[in-house]
């Protein structure tokens, strides 16, 4: 179970980043051509939101099964004094839940501005928030908190 959950989370991961590139780069392009939010663009901030929190849910039934996140809460002494476990016992989970809350918050807000030029707005600024959270929070092949492969095999 542990390993699928992983391949899941690790594939999900692609189609919340291209969501939220694509629904900032709406919003950009609304915000600065003055374009009405139309309904594309509520899909888009409505979906994004969405498979954010699919993802965060396959990542804390991924938590709760991790073998890495049980050593790091069993022997948490060692699991500080080591960047790997303290990243995914700590560091990644505290993250990326920032990270939605963000974007939930922005989602929301988004829905509720009464004009459109503040919902592009709105969205812009809350979604990049919550993208430069979880691009470093990523564990990329290159991250210097924790490298883990691009791409997981099923």
């Amino acid at each position: 179970m542990y390993l699928t959950l992983l391949s899941i989370h690790s594939l999900i991961r692609w189609f919340v980043l291209a969501f939220l590139v694509y629904s900032i780069y709406r919003a950009f392009i609304g915000y600065s051509k003055n374009k009405s939010f139309s309904k594309v663009d509520n899909a888009f901030r409505h979906w994004t939101a969405t498979m954010a929190h699919i993802q965060l849910m396959v990542g804390i039934l991924l938590y709760t099964q991790s073998p890495i996140i049980k050593y790091f809460w069993k022997e948490t002494k060692i699991g500080l004094q080591n960047l790997d476990l303290t990243f995914y016992g700590l560091i990644h989970i505290f993250l990326m839940l920032t990270s939605i809350v963000v974007l939930t918050i922005g989602s929301a807000k988004a829905k509720r501005k009464p004009t459109d030029k503040e919902k592009f707005k709105t969205m812009l600024l809350w979604y990049s928030i919550a993208l430069l959270i979880i691009f470093i929070v990523i564990p990329w092949t290159f991250s210097p908190l924790s490298s883990r492969p691009n791409f997981r095999q099923f």
